[in-house]
């Protein structure tokens, strides 16, 4: 019986993504193998925030789970096989995500991105209790459900660190603190919202806290916290580290 997971970094240190400029990050090729309820959710994710995508699944009826805005690659196939690996663009890849529904196929294609292809982020999903008893002792965090997962694999993906500062008993809603792009500066609040799809929960400012409305003016300094539905908080920090888009449209 599967009673938990856990995302399993088999590539050392997953520091965020070389930027080609000051707060302009270098879009990359991301594979994802599995398209089930995690797998769909963080290709989404990635493909939301401006990463070419492609997703691996051998049942075809799968990739009807994937937004139907979705503008990435469907491959279809085992995601162990080394040539649909290669259909996927795995030599171009900068990251390789297993999250299929079996821990051997995981693991095993995990290792093949890592060592065969040489990429340099890869992370797999584990669902055997007794490994996540041993990947706990070694500090790699079990995580629950499916929402939490996904922020777990994008945070892994994408930047270092914890996503999120606070989560409600049942984990569906999160708060985290974001890293502002310095462009965000000098922008309302409500812009930030619409730009992230996250609620802005609380400012710090001076040291003290503020509960902002739409019209309240982000300043430099401010620590800004957002509230988000789990799954949704790890793409909400990436946005907003980078500048505010121009055609930004208040929600």
């Amino acid at each position: 019986m599967r009673t938990a997971n856990v995302a399993v970094p088999l590539s050392g240190q997953f520091g965020p993504w070389r930027t080609a400029s000051k707060g302009h990050r270098i879009d990359v090729r991301v594979v994802v193998m599995g398209c089930g309820r995690v797998g769909t959710s963080l290709a989404n994710g990635l493909a939301r925030i401006g990463h070419d995508v492609a997703i691996i699944d051998r049942d075809p009826t799968a990739f009807h789970r994937l937004s139907p805005d979705f503008p990435g690659e469907r491959v279809l196939g085992m995601g162990f096989d080394r040539d649909v690996l290669l259909r996927a663009g795995i030599e171009e890849a900068g990251a390789f995500a297993a999250v299929s529904s079996g821990d051997n196929s995981n693991i095993i294609s995990a290792r093949l991105a890592r060592e065969t292809f040489g990429v340099e982020r890869v992370v797999a999903r584990i669902y055997d209790p007794k490994r996540a008893a041993v990947y706990e002792r070694l500090g790699i965090p079990t995580v629950a459900t499916v929402p939490w997962t996904t922020d777990r694999l994008l945070n892994v993906l994408l930047r270092e660190g914890e996503t999120t500062k606070w989560r409600d008993p049942s984990g569906h809603v999160g708060v985290a603190e974001v890293a502002l792009h310095q462009e965000w500066i000098g922008h309302r609040v409500s812009e930030l919202e619409a730009g992230t799809g996250a609620r802005v929960a609380f400012i710090i400012r001076f040291g003290a806290g503020l509960l902002p409305d739409s019209k309240t003016i982000i300043q430099a300094g401010d620590q800004v916290y957002v509230a988000s539905i789990s799954g949704h908080i790890a793409e909400a920090l990436a946005i907003a580290a980078l500048p505010p888009s121009e055609d930004i449209e208040e929600r």
